[in-house]
C-alpha cells in the first residue's frame, strides 16, 4: 500500500510540474544552464574525478543535451540523485533530465507521467558475491543476505527471482551505490544485486577486484535510459533525437574527430540531414541547424563514449553485447534523419 501511495502522489506532482511547464527549452536558455540528475556516484558512469569533474557513460548524455541546447557542453548543473530522490527531483521540476541508470517500465512511463527519450544501455539485473563463497550460480543463494537498493525495479525482481525458485533471502536495504559497496565489502551481506553493468562498474572500484566474481544469472530485462516529465513534447523530442544522434553517427561513422569536416557535406544525405547541410531539421525542435554536430562533439558518437567510459579497455571492461549497433548484432537503431 505504501508503494501505490508513494507512486500515486508523484504522479500527481508529475503532472501538475509537468504540464504547468511545458516550455523547458525556454527555462533551461534563460538559465543558461541544463539541471541534470545523475547517480550520486557510480565509476564509469556517473561519478566526479578528482578534480571534482563529473565524467561517465551517463554524463556524456547531458552534455550531449547541453551542447545542442546551450552550444556548450560545460554548461550543466550535475544533481546527483538517489534510487529514491531521483523521481521527485524530476517531477519537482529541481531537474530538466534524469540520466540515471533508470529503466524503463510501465508504471514509471504512465503513474509517474515520465517519458522516457530511449534505450542508452541494455542491461539486465545480476548478482555478486565473494569468490570464497563458494558459490557458482544465483541459484545456490538460498537463505543468502542480499543489499539491494530501495525504491528500485530491482528489489521487486529479487522477491520474483527467490519466489519462483523457492528460495528465501534476508534483503539488506541500502540507499545509494556507495553504501552497498561499503556494506558487501564488510561482509553484512552474501551477495550485492543490481543491474550487471553496475555490478562491474562497482568491482572496479574494489582494491582487489579478482576477489569478487558477478554471477551468470541475468534475471530481468533493465533497458536503462534519460526520462523527462510528460506534457512537454518539445523538450521530450529533443533529448530523444539527441540520443539517437550519437547512435546514427556511430553508425554511419561520425566521430568527434570528423563531425566538423564531414558538416560542410557528404556524400550521404542521411549524414546531411542530421549535420545541418541539407534541410533544417533543428527547426522543427526548435534548435539551430547544427545541434546534432555539436552533441557529436561534446563527447563523441556512441561507440566513443562506450569504449571511453566502460568499455573492455576501461577498469569497467564491459563488452558492446546487446548495446552494439544493429548492423553488428546488437539492438543498438535509430529512426531516420528525414
Amino acid at each position: 500500500m505504501k508503494k501505490s501511495v508513494f507512486l500515486g502522489t508523484l504522479a500527481a506532482t508529475a503532472l501538475l510540474a509537468g504540464y504547468a511547464s511545458a516550455a523547458t527549452l525556454d527555462d533551461v536558455k534563460a538559465r543558461g544552464e541544463l539541471n541534470c540528475g545523475v547517480n550520486t556516484g557510480l565509476v564509469g558512469f556517473a561519478a566526479p574525478d578528482a578534480n571534482g569533474n563529473w565524467q561517465g557513460f551517463d554524463v556524456a548524455i547531458c552534455k550531449a543535451v547541453a551542447a545542442a541546447v546551450l552550444g556548450d557542453a560545460t554548461k550543466i548543473k550535475y544533481v546527483p540523485t538517489t534510487s529514491e530522490t531521483r523521481f521527485t527531483a524530476l517531477a519537482s521540476g529541481e531537474i530538466d533530465v534524469l540520466a540515471r541508470n533508470t529503466t524503463w517500465t510501465f508504471s514509471r512511463d504512465t503513474d509517474l507521467a515520465f517519458t522516457f527519450t530511449g534505450v542508452n544501455y541494455y542491461d539486465g539485473q545480476g548478482f555478486m558475491v565473494k569468490k570464497d563463497l563458494g558459490v557458482t550460480s544465483a541459484k545456490e543463494l538460498d537463505g543468502a543476505t542480499v543489499c539491494i537498493q530501495t525504491g528500485t525495479t530491482t528489489e521487486l525482481n529479487l522477491a520474483d527471482f527467490f519466489k519462483v525458485n523457492n528460495m528465501s533471502y534476508q534483503p539488506v536495504a541500502i540507499q545509494t551505490n556507495a553504501e552497498g559497496e561499503q556494506q558487501f565489502l564488510a561482509g553484512a551481506c552474501d551477495a550485492y544485486t543490481t543491474d550487471a553493468s553496475g555490478l562491474a562498474a562497482t568491482r572496479a572500484a574494489f582494491a582487489s577486484p579478482d576477489d569478487y566474481i558477478i554471477l551468470p544469472e541475468i534475471i530481468s530485462k533493465e533497458p536503462l535510459g534519460p526520462l523527462v516529465r510528460q506534457g512537454d513534447d518539445q523538450w521530450a523530442d529533443i533529448n530523444r533525437w539527441v540520443l539517437n544522434a550519437l547512435v546514427a553517427a556511430e553508425e554511419y561513422g561520425v566521430t568527434s574527430a570528423n563531425v566538423e569536416e564531414l558538416s560542410k557535406g557528404t556524400d550521404n544525405p542521411e549524414i546531411n540531414r542530421m549535420l545541418g547541410n541539407e534541410g533544417d531539421l533543428g527547426a522543427m525542435i526548435g534548435l539551430d541547424k547544427d545541434w546534432a554536430k555539436r552533441a557529436v562533439s561534446a563527447s563523441g558518437n556512441y561507440g566513443e563514449i562506450f569504449a571511453a567510459t566502460i568499455g573492455e579497455s576501461t577498469p569497467i571492461g564491459l563488452a558492446r553485447g546487446l548495446n552494439a549497433q544493429w548492423t553488428q548484432g546488437g539492438l543498438l537503431y535509430s529512426p531516420p534523419f528525414r
